[in-house]
């Protein structure tokens, strides 16, 4: 299976979920379904039903994120030289030539990914137009909208 790329915080992230899903989570469903079945017959029971629903969604969750972390590659982007190009975990600013707008992201794993914070996943197309260039070159990003011009302005491994 292929190494799943995360930053130090995402890992951490999904450690600290992890963590809640089987310290806290967990016992609350348990006793949730205890409580449910004493209440009598189970097949018109919505309490023990919705409880079920419940943890067979937290134990999936719990497996998809013991997965992820057991097969992820954790690169903590603070440790490594930067070389003046853009890699996962660094953080870009760029300039829409067209418009002039300058944006700041900073690449991560698909599963930190949140674009309202500026956090884009590698896999976007932004990320992997970015990927590999360095400061003052110009990327063409094929966009919904059509094809968008940026110029790297700066790259930080923070």
């Amino acid at each position: 299976m292929n190494l799943i790329p995360m930053t130090v915080r995402g890992a951490e992230k999904l450690r600290r979920e992890l963590k809640k899903l089987k310290s806290i989570n967990r016992p609350r469903i348990i006793a949730a379904i205890a409580e449910a079945r004493e209440h009598g017959d189970l097949k018109e029971n919505a309490e023990y039903h919705s409880a079920r629903e419940e943890q067979s969604f937290c134990e999936g969750r719990i497996k998809e994120i013991e997965l992820k972390l057991s097969n992820s590659q954790i690169i903590d982007v603070t440790k490594i030289s930067n070389n003046g190009r853009v890699i996962f975990g660094s953080t870009v600013s760029i300039l829409n030539i067209k418009n002039n707008e300058k944006f700041t992201y900073r690449i991560v794993g698909d599963d930190e990914s949140d674009f309202k914070k500026n956090l884009i996943s590698i896999n976007s197309p932004i990320a992997r137009g970015l990927i590999g260039k360095e400061i003052n070159d110009v990327v063409i990003i094929c966009t919904p909208g059509g094809d968008v011009e940026y110029k790297i302005l700066k790259i930080n491994y923070i």
